[in-house]
């Protein structure tokens, strides 16, 4: 498969679709990705730190 390139849907930055990356998300039924990789990061780290567990 070849690149591709995805605008970001947080930030609007374009980004490449590897064609390794595009056949992985194919073999796992997975959509093509809304965010970029910092993106992506950023938003896991917020969801990680929003979550107040008490023990």
């Amino acid at each position: 498969m070849e690149d591709i390139t995805l605008t970001c849907g947080d930030c609007g930055e374009e980004f490449i679709f590897t064609g390794g990356e595009r056949e992985f998300f194919e073999e796992k039924g997975y959509d093509e990705p809304k965010r970029c990789k910092d993106c992506r990061d950023r938003r896991k780290t917020e969801k990680r730190n929003s979550g107040s567990r008490r023990y």
